[in-house]
């Protein structure tokens, strides 16, 4: 059966039908509340040959559908269908993160804390969403040092024979180690968690002063001393955050959006309190070709565009907004499209939706979305356009913050330098703005000669000053893991023996005969004091799991590291492996690392270019009859290169060696040179 016969025996009923291209790939996923209906509308848009409305319609040979009980299903449907088949026609969320959440694995044995951005069914307990997302990581640093849980990637279903250091700063439990604390200590320090994550301060603190009275009644003072400063801080916490659960009245998100030349920008307020905590933004700049197979879905009404002059619509900065039917010269901007799209892929699968979403435009499925996210959410939900006071100005004020961050992506070629830190920290999960990178790459041909370089990029710029290169000591044949895991130990094992020269630090190894074959550029050996804000990694999985292995032998369990893969560009962040992070092309988070990235391998392969070219020189005296290790070096060190030994007269090489082999040397440079065949010339 083909399309066309395919499409008239469609059911009447409400489902997401899936267009497929002639590989089997799915191009378009849509919703409609009767399929027949709406899927025959493409063939009559397309019957027109009008290349705007007839590109989907070229491209599809195939059609699928799932029939569904009600709208609401269809519309969940369709937003998973989008998320999981990436299909081109439709208008994808490309920057797919979301704001961090404290994770509390209370599943596990010795239950631990995390930031993470993903919410999953595992028995953890999640608190969240922070705003702004760094606040996330000041919560956890705070939980560690109040109540001492970790958020190490120590398995911590077995004890193991030593603590990591973070133990020994009395920033951890050590639940690790047998003896260091005791179960039931340990859910108490869980308990005292829960309650300060889930804003229950006046619970949290009868508790603790009760136990503090009580520890010092029985004079354990150290014990009531701790229980003191946790005290200390519930009193001074002046920023009460709330878990997803909460419900306020006047938590709203407020978009705004400017599209100009086919590229669009939106920005999303959060407010929360009546106060605007945190900003995001999303861009599109292909849109042109998404809107040619989404308008044949809203033909029906005229739609809200953007104009081309935007001062003689309003009078006013900031984009404004005017109704253009399909018979209009100008393409037509349907913000509507983009708007239900963009609300569905950001809400339905969240756990917090705010009470109210203010948009710039209405489009058709808004009260469906609204009653399926009040549904799904056990609260009103609502999705207004507003048209005057407050609230139209808060979506006026997203509009011209839309406005400035168009200007931002798409005409400054550079943003600013604080800006790229906090798009880094924030797309890698850094706990801190990065102020300093360390990034690893490995050069060998098949597996000879091979080295390592560490590139640093410092306060904004590459500190050349600070280059190492490595020769790899312990690994033969080809084994990038091996040589990744010896060249980071052998790095960090020194920056750990500087920051603590008079202290012997638990489980972190003795002197080790790896301490050779690295150096700076001028030759000194010199390491900073203390750890990088990121350890970036050339390479993929394998590559960062072997520099993790390394960090954790010295007790580096919470250091940020990453990797990213030179086919794919795709950067995994230790420990959210299952999470990769994919950039925009045009990101400069992305072009910051690729040229940390680049940097590193043009300075691994300038050493390993030069070692080969030692290597070489080497073994050209050593193939002559007579010339050994030590007059090889004798050579070397008298005439200063090869070049000048190929050049030597043998009354000159007399001067270093005897006349026999000095005559040797001679004939094999110079006879070679008198046998080797002549070019040819035509």
């Amino acid at each position: 059966m083909d399309l066309f016969e395919k499409i008239r025996t469609l059911p009447t009923g409400p489902g997401v039908y899936l267009y497929k291209n002639a590989e089997g790939e799915v191009i378009y996923v849509g919703k409609a509340k009767n399929l027949r209906s709406r899927v025959r509308s493409y063939l009559l848009e397309a019957s027109q040959a009008n290349a705007k409305t007839g590109s989907l319609m070229r491209e599809a040979v195939d059609l699928d559908y799932i029939l569904v009980a009600n709208e609401h299903e269809a519309l969940a449907l369709e937003n998973n269908l989008i998320k999981q088949r990436k299909p081109r026609f439709n208008i994808l969320l490309r920057d797919d993160k979301t704001y961090p959440y404290v994770k509390l694995t209370l599943a596990d044995r010795f239950p631990k804390v995390f930031v993470t951005r993903r919410l999953r069914k595992d028995g953890a307990a999640y608190y969240g969403p922070y705003f702004p997302g760094n606040l996330a990581y000041r919560v956890v640093e705070l939980i560690h040092r109040s109540f001492l849980l970790p958020s190490c990637k120590v398995d911590l279903s077995r004890y193991h024979p030593r603590a990591c250091l973070q133990y020994y700063i009395h920033r951890c439990l050590g639940p690790c180690v047998e003896g260091f604390t005791t179960p039931e200590l340990y859910k108490q320090a869980v308990r005292d968690a829960q309650l300060f994550l889930e804003g229950r301060h006046s619970e949290l603190e009868r508790t603790l002063t009760a136990r503090m009275v009580a520890a010092a009644e029985h004079e354990q003072f150290e014990a009531a001393a701790r229980l003191r400063d946790q005290l200390s801080t519930v009193h001074q916490l002046q920023e009460k955050q709330r878990i997803a659960t909460v419900e306020q009245s006047d938590d709203a998100d407020v978009f705004g959006y400017h599209f100009e030349d086919g590229s669009l920008a939106v920005n999303l307020f959060h407010v929360r309190a009546g106060k605007i905590v945190d900003r995001r933004e999303f861009f599109w700049d292909d849109l042109p070709e998404i809107l040619e197979a989404t308008a044949q879905e809203n033909n029906s009404s005229p739609e809200p565009v953007i104009l081309s002059d935007q001062s003689e619509a309003t009078g006013v900065e900031g984009p404004a907004v005017a109704f253009q039917t399909a018979t209009s010269t100008e393409t037509p901007f349907h913000a509507g499209s983009v708007f239900s799209a963009l609300l569905k892929q950001l809400y339905i699968d969240q756990q917090y939706v705010p009470r109210s979403v203010l948009l710039p435009v209405d489009f058709d499925d808004r009260e469906t979305l609204a009653a399926l996210l009040t549904e799904r959410t056990g609260h009103r939900i609502e999705i207004a356009v507003p048209q005057r006071g407050e609230k139209r100005s808060l979506v006026d004020l997203a509009a011209q913050n839309a406005k400035q961050s168009y200007t931002q992506r798409f005409r400054v070629l550079e943003p600013s330098r604080k800006a790229t830190q906090e798009a880094l920290a924030d797309a890698l999960m850094l706990p801190e703005l990065p102020k300093r990178i360390e990034c690893f790459d490995i050069s060998h041909i098949q597996g000879a000669e091979t080295v390592a370089s560490l590139v640093v990029w410092e306060d904004g710029k590459m500190n050349k000053s600070a280059y190492r290169k490595f020769k790899v000591m312990t690994v033969l044949g080809v084994d990038d893991f091996a040589s990744m895991r010896e060249v980071v130990h052998r790095r960090y094992k020194r920056v750990l023996e500087n920051s603590t020269p008079s202290v012997e630090t638990p489980g972190a190894p003795g002197p080790s005969p790896l301490g050779t074959g690295d150096s700076d550029r001028s030759g000194r050996s010199k390491e900073p004091a203390t750890m990088p804000s990121l350890v970036l990694i050339d390479g993929g999985l394998g590559q960062l799991h072997a520099a993790a292995e390394a960090l954790e032998s010295l007790g580096f369990t919470s250091q940020p590291l990453a990797s990213i893969a030179k086919r794919e560009e795709v950067i995994y962040v230790y420990g959210n492996e299952e999470e990769p992070v994919v950039l925009d092309r045009r990101s400069p988070v992305l072009h910051l690392i690729q040229l940390i990235r680049d940097e590193s391998h043009r300075f691994a392969i300038g050493y390993h270019r030069k070692r080969r070219a030692m290597r070489d020189r080497d073994s050209e005296l050593l193939n002559i009859p007579g010339v050994g290790t030590q007059t090889r070096q004798r050579l070397l060190t008298h005439f200063g290169s090869l070049r000048d030994v190929q050049q030597a007269t043998a009354e000159s090489l007399a001067a270093v060696v005897n006349r026999k082999t000095a005559e040797t040397i001679w004939r094999h440079f110079h006879e070679e040179v008198r046998q080797a065949p002549s070019p040819s010339t035509k």
